[in-house]
């Protein structure tokens, strides 16, 4: 058994406390294309039989070139777990609060979107802060198809750290 080793300590980079963030700072959310697969797989998580969503002639008759993705399924393409953004927070963070968004273009089966969250707002508090991240996902004509925010609870830095027992 290797004693050296500690799971703990076993991450992709050191925590950021809510002091340690700037307003500003970016967080890129790998780009992912929206495959018919994708669009089945939200389809029969989400439960919405929407035609809009399934039927390609509907979607003709109603103006479209093809599938509309589900809101919902373009959202969450701002998982901050799909990037780096929670490795970032790690120790500090409490909670994710709040997530909003508008759907301002539509997004068709073969798109491939492009998240990003960026730091808006830091709102501190005594123990803790609120990260306010703008998020936005464009697609791979340019077009800002998604406009949001999301709201985390970190920790701040514990500026004086109790001593163990018998230290």
């Amino acid at each position: 058994m290797d004693t050296t080793f500690d799971p703990a300590n076993h991450r992709m980079c050191e925590t950021s406390w809510f002091e340690d963030l700037e307003v500003g700072q970016e967080f890129y959310i790998n780009s992912r294309t929206q495959t018919d697969g994708l669009f089945s797989a939200f389809q029969l998580a989400s439960g919405d039989n929407h035609p809009i969503h399934y039927d390609v002639e509907y979607c003709k008759r109603h103006g479209h070139r093809g599938l509309l993705a589900h809101g919902l399924q373009v959202m969450a393409q701002t998982a901050a777990g799909a990037g780096i953004l929670p490795h970032v927070f790690g120790d500090a963070l409490v909670g994710f609060l709040e997530a909003s968004a508008k759907f301002l273009a539509p997004v068709y089966a073969g798109d491939t979107l492009y998240p990003l969250l960026t730091i808006s707002e830091l709102r501190p508090g005594r123990t803790t802060g609120v990260v306010v991240c703008r998020a936005t996902i464009h697609n791979q004509d340019g077009v800002q198809v998604l406009e949001g925010s999301h709201s985390y609870l970190l920790k701040k830095r514990d500026p004086d750290p109790k001593p163990a027992a018998g230290e």
